[in-house]
């Protein structure tokens, strides 16, 4: 099936590493163009590296309220046009509600909350007709995660704000998704199951609990988060969709 993405724009937040740089190699190998913005310049460099001419790198920070214009500018620079963006949201630190301090929480919200709902606004208001939005959340969104009381807390009102969006900027002919990933293997799941003590140990339990038997790919990510952005999807908009190998156990 032909996406239709060749010469589109897009970009791609968090996109040096793990879901976002999935998800930019599926849509530079669909022949889009992209926009990876994130905070280390190095991982930056090397995603270049990699993935050629078809991409430019802007180091910024989604908690920075100039992010979205220097972005969208960056696209419109390189490519005289932006078609959407996948706007990663990070993931807060670890940690029960009876320990997460507020400071923790404050931060979190600049970034992880309000970083994306202003990248999402900004971003949103500007694109055109048949343009598309896609949320990386998590599958807290639906379920409460252990030890994951900022994601718990947060994600679920970011998920709320997309399917606000997608009410307010359907009539213009922008989608706007969420991609609820669950136990794929990315260095920052790696990481989650390391702060266990026992990386094996979580890892076989988290495995456990998925009906596929195992961890997702971060590629099998990308597949659909770059269908979701394509006009191949152009009647999905509201959508909040796991990529989970069947974790999730609500409808």
């Amino acid at each position: 099936m032909d996406l239709e993405l060749r010469d589109r724009v897009f970009i791609v937040t968090g996109g040096a590493r793990g879901l976002g740089r999935a998800t930019a190699e599926c849509l530079v190998a669909e022949g889009a163009r992209v926009v990876l913005s994130g905070r280390s310049e190095e991982s930056l460099a090397a995603a270049k590296g990699e993935l050629g001419e078809a991409v430019v790198t802007v180091v910024a920070d989604n908690a920075d309220p100039e992010a979205p214009a220097t972005l969208m500018a960056a696209a419109h620079e390189a490519w005289g046009r932006l078609d959407g963006a996948m706007i990663s949201v990070g993931g807060p630190p670890k940690g029960p509600v009876t320990e997460i301090t507020d400071d923790q929480w404050v931060t979190a919200f600049g970034s992880v909350f309000l970083g994306a709902v202003r990248l999402s606004r900004e971003v949103g208001r500007e694109l055109p007709a048949g343009g598309a939005l896609a949320l990386v959340l998590s599958s807290s969104v639906r379920m409460p995660l252990a030890d994951m009381a900022i994601s718990n807390g947060l994600r679920p009102g970011l998920a709320m704000v997309a399917k606000t969006l997608a009410d307010e900027l359907g009539p213009k002919g922008v989608r706007v998704n969420g991609l609820l990933p669950g136990r794929i293997g990315t260095e920052r799941v790696a990481e989650l199951d390391a702060s266990t003590g026992d990386q094996e140990a979580a890892r076989e339990a988290a495995i456990r609990t998925i009906p596929m038997g195992r961890y997702g790919d971060p590629g099998e990510f990308g597949r659909v988060a770059a269908f979701l952005l394509s006009p191949a999807a152009s009647f999905l908009t509201g959508v909040m969709l796991p990529v989970d190998g069947g974790m999730l156990r609500s409808l």
